[in-house]
């Protein structure tokens, strides 16, 4: 067995990667699906469509490769996090469209929690902020607006899932329903402490213990998928930060990597213990391998790379994401022009689910280019704030940052980012991070890769990036971004 297939779900696509022992990639399949936006600040998916692209792409890696599904030793699988499902388990059939994690519907519900006073406890039991990014008040949305669906819950006759989760059941035919400890750390009723379901918290939501998936480690048999007629095992899972967190060899406490993705996650591995954040950042769970939890710090940044793509269909500035950086480059600056895509509100460190995005500066003299920088370097100004809230939590100096994610390969971003920063950002040679960290957990669970050393060995840099502003330019710069920022914040009714 030559291969490690990794199944890598996203927001708005589903890829299959091949990867072979030296964990290079040796086939990629990709398909996108449909972005469902049934009223303002919704955001759903079709989860059938979610399942059927992915499969697509499984065979379509297959098919041209020409590897043959015997050659596979194993399934590893990453996906979208927070994004919620429920379907039946007699049928398999969904009751709803995933709500995604970029969906703000369940906004009100949230303040209600707030004045209720229940922020400190949720947050020392699970890391996380109270915000309708995660799960839990998706999952109570559900049984709530579902005609029936409270009291199918309550039979045991509906089931629960992240994108994970919901692969796995279709994979093994509805013989497994689990997810690992990373994707059920990120729905609000995980307590981090005892590591499993929080009956108190599931109270409060409404849900019913039954409905939940069982949580396993991170690098574990799941269950076995069959490819032409091949048994083939699920043996790795990681949501999708976290696996570029694994697959960025980020294995030691105080390395930070950043994913450029249509949102923006930078986390930082913290060793065996979660630090509760002082500054608006998560707490989660990074993995759990070997019997051993191993904890993260995030901060969460709902838009990034959606911007581009929100130049390209919604402005018509691009026709494709990858004439970006030329546009991008054709000015030497944004002539003062700055855009905060808070087209989701803000996440870490702000949690403003009322803030909308702005585009500030403008004049008569502002073109294309100029939007087109601003969009690149909001996405930089982001990262900056985040990693500053992080480094004040953990009492750390970065030393460098990882990249990866999509836009990672464009040079203009990156090197703004560095200079906005002050400190290099690194690009490994390979950026498919994300998948290449559920091909490395699956790796481990079979024995394709020995251990975590042996995995570290592979990383190799491809470029860095040094930063060259003064740091009274950097300060000048931010200062023009907290100014477009705060304009941003509350701009929608509560």
């Amino acid at each position: 067995m030559k291969y490690i297939l990794a199944l890598d779900q996203g927001t708005t696509s589903s890829r299959a990667i091949l990867f072979d022992h030296a964990g290079s990639i040796q086939g990629v399949a990709q398909k996108e699906f449909p972005q469902l936006f049934p009223k303002p600040g919704w955001v759903e998916h079709d989860a059938d469509a979610i399942w059927s692209s992915q499969w697509e792409v499984v065979q379509d890696v297959l098919k041209s490769t020409g590897i043959q599904a015997r050659e596979i030793a194993a399934i590893g699988i990453t996906n979208q996090r927070e994004t919620t499902l429920v379907w039946d388990r007699k049928t398999g059939r969904p009751i709803y469209n995933a709500i995604v994690w970029q969906d703000r519907r369940t906004a009100a519900q949230c303040d209600v929690l707030k004045r209720n006073g229940l922020e400190k406890t949720i947050r020392q039991k699970t890391g996380l902020v109270i915000d309708a990014y995660f799960s839990a008040t998706k999952i109570a949305w559900i049984l709530k607006h579902v005609p029936g669906a409270k009291a199918r819950a309550r039979r045991g006759e509906l089931a629960f899932g992240t994108v994970d989760s919901w692969l796995v059941w279709n994979l093994t035919g509805g013989r497994v329903h689990a997810t690992d400890a990373s994707n059920a750390s990120r729905t609000m009723v995980y307590n981090l402490h005892t590591g499993d379901w929080d009956k108190t918290l599931l109270d409060l939501f409404g849900i019913p213990l039954s409905m939940m998936p069982e949580v396993r480690a991170s690098s574990d048999h799941y269950g076995d998928a069959t490819l032409d007629s091949v048994p083939i095992a699920i043996a790795g899972i990681a949501g999708d930060q976290q696996a570029a967190l694994f697959g960025q060899v980020c294995h030691r406490a105080g390395m930070v990597k950043n994913t450029y993705g249509t949102g923006c996650f930078m986390l930082m591995n913290t060793g065996n213990k979660p630090i509760v954040s002082k500054n608006n950042l998560l707490s989660t769970v990074a993995w759990r391998v070997g019997g051993r939890t191993e904890f993260a710090l995030e901060g969460s940044i709902f838009i990034a790379g959606a911007v581009v793509q929100w130049l390209r269909d919604g402005l018509g500035l691009i026709r494709n994401s990858s004439e970006i950086e030329a546009l991008a480059g054709s000015v030497a600056d944004t002539g003062g022009v700055y855009l905060v895509p808070a087209f989701a509100g803000l996440g870490a460190p702000h949690w403003d689910p009322y803030a909308r995005g702005i585009l500030a500066g403008l004049t008569r003299g502002t073109t294309a280019g100029h939007i087109a920088r601003a969009a690149l370097e909001g996405i930089a100004y982001q990262v900056k704030d985040v990693l500053d809230a992080m480094q004040r939590d953990a009492g750390v100096r970065l030393k460098e940052l990882r990249v990866d994610g999509g836009a990672c390969a464009n040079n203009l971003l990156m090197q703004f980012q560095a200079d906005m920063l002050g400190v290099p950002v690194v690009r490994p040679k390979v950026s498919e991070t994300t998948a290449l960290g559920a091909a490395y957990l699956a790796g481990l669970a079979v024995g394709f890769w020995t251990d975590q050393k042996d995995i570290a060995e592979q990383w190799q840099t491809d470029r860095r990036f040094q930063p060259t502003f003064t740091a009274s330019r950097r300060t000048a710069l931010h200062r023009g971004w907290a100014r477009a920022l705060e304009r941003s914040k509350g701009w929608i009714d509560a």
